[in-house]
């Protein structure tokens, strides 16, 4: 492979397994605020117990996304050094915003909420949870700004030719507010949601079928569950509006994404399928028109096809972009039917009466991470062959010197200690589950003497 599929490959990978643990914060701040609201109105000791036990799980989320992060800030030197300097007036000004607005505020606050316990007032410790919870939103917001910058360019004008180009800022509000930040900051923040949600109700879940921490886990499991409620359904509308951008700002990702090659034709909208680019044809179930009918409410309007625009200005990979955008699509939908039908057992009276909706829960965790996942790579690929949509092609992004061996050793080095911390957050996250909100050996379980005790290691 050559020096550009390598870079390509690992930033994928690094970037890849830094998403999964940032999306897992923010979830899990939402859930803890709320949590820790509920203790402060009821006065319910079990929130205040399961409040804490999720302040552990997320501690140990942050450090292991702060510490898979650092990674990729060096990847931009020692890589993409002629991105880094077309780019670095724009993601330098959004990164130090990160560092001073949303990075300063979460970790700040990090330590009242870790060992505030016992030592400040409940309402402080409240707000220390809320400030690490908008920290943690903050720090999205800015990361995405700079890559949505990268999709929609806005505010800022080209100085010095050839390898000496650079973008800089005209216009500060005008990048911040480029044309997808907004719709992409709404649908990132609500993925998280979804993420952290759908590990709360995974822990619980598991802590319900094999009948431990039962008045805990129901309660928390109800929280989770209309969390995860309300933003699967908003996703959708996330989703829509997203779709809407790219349609408008860069018709041929939508294209890849629909695998829509007529150069202007009715488009089909396919729930699955399967894209040969050669014979420009997609095979699988579509809906006639449905793309049409999304992005210009007209079944008969006409779509840009791929073949609308010149053969180096289109995606290369179009069957992959294609799978990833139905991949998410398809869990998307599963998440809503999932979350809605537990909803309605909940009206029912009968949410916790099916031993397999349980499981089901317990074994959804891992749904929202596909998801995000699969959503990143069809809108990254989708984009090429741009790293800067429009302004700057991939291939000219690399660093000159870097040599394809030297970026395969570090692209085997990382997976190696990538694959390290992943066993050991797993094996923690696994310690801290089984080891439950409190220790069960000091409660008596005898239907009278039901109290909770506040014990935590």
């Amino acid at each position: 492979m050559d020096v550009e599929i390598l870079s390509r490959i690992q930033f994928a990978f690094t970037i890849s397994f830094h998403y999964i643990y940032p999306p897992l914060s923010i979830g899990i701040g939402l859930i803890m605020v709320i949590m820790e609201g509920l203790y402060l109105k009821t006065g319910d000791k079990v929130y205040e117990t399961m409040t804490r036990f999720w302040t552990k799980i997320f501690a140990l989320t942050f450090g292991i996304g702060v510490a898979t992060g650092i990674v990729m800030e060096f990847e931009f030197g020692t890589n993409w050094a002629t991105y880094s300097r077309y780019v670095g007036d724009i993601f330098g000004s959004a990164l130090a915003a990160e560092g001073i607005f949303a990075f300063a505020l979460e970790s700040g606050f990090l330590g009242v909420l870790l060992f505030g316990w016992n030592r400040v007032s409940s309402k402080v410790h409240f707000i220390a949870t809320i400030g690490v919870f908008l920290g943690s939103m903050f720090s999205a917001v800015w990361i995405v700004v700079a890559n949505s910058w990268q999709q929609t360019p806005a505010g800022y004008h080209i100085v010095g030719e050839g390898i000496e180009a650079r973008a800089e800022i005209t216009d500060f509000w005008a990048m911040v507010f480029n044309p997808s930040s907004v719709d992409r900051i709404m649908h990132v923040w609500i993925g998280a949601f979804l993420a952290g949600a759908f590990l709360v109700l995974s822990v619980h879940a598991y802590y319900l079928v094999k009948g431990r921490y039962v008045e805990l886990s129901k309660k928390a499991f109800k929280i989770a569950l209309a969390v995860a409620t309300v933003f699967s359904l908003s996703q959708l509308a996330t989703g829509h509006s997203s779709a809407d951008g790219v349609a408008e700002n860069q018709p041929a990702k939508l294209a890849a994404m629909e695998g829509h090659f007529d150069s202007l034709a009715v488009a089909d909208l396919y729930l699955f399928g399967w894209v040969d680019k050669e014979k420009q044809e997609v095979t699988g179930l579509g809906i006639p028109g449905g793309l049409s009918f999304l992005v210009h409410f007209d079944f008969n309007e006409p779509i840009k096809g791929l073949n609308y625009f010149p053969e180096d200005e289109r995606p290369g990979q179009v069957n992959a972009v294609f799978q990833f955008y139905h991949i998410m699509v398809a869990i998307g939908m599963l998440l809503i039917g999932l979350t809605m039908f537990a909803s309605f057992q909940w009206w029912r009276g009968k949410l916790f009466d099916n031993k397999w909706l349980l499981w089901a829960f317990v074994f959804a965790v891992i749904l929202p991470q596909i998801a995000n996942q699969a959503g990143w790579f069809a809108a990254e690929m989708g984009r090429q062959p741009w790293v800067v949509y429009g302004l700057l092609r991939t291939s000219d992004a690399l660093s000159k010197v870097v040599t394809a061996n030297q970026v395969l050793f570090s692209l085997i080095m990382f997976s190696i200690i990538y694959s390290v911390l992943l066993a050991l957050f797993l094996y923690l996250l696994n310690k801290k589950i089984k080891h439950g909100p409190y220790d069960e050996k000091l409660i008596d379980k005898r239907p009278q003497q039901k109290e909770m005790v506040d014990v935590l290691d």
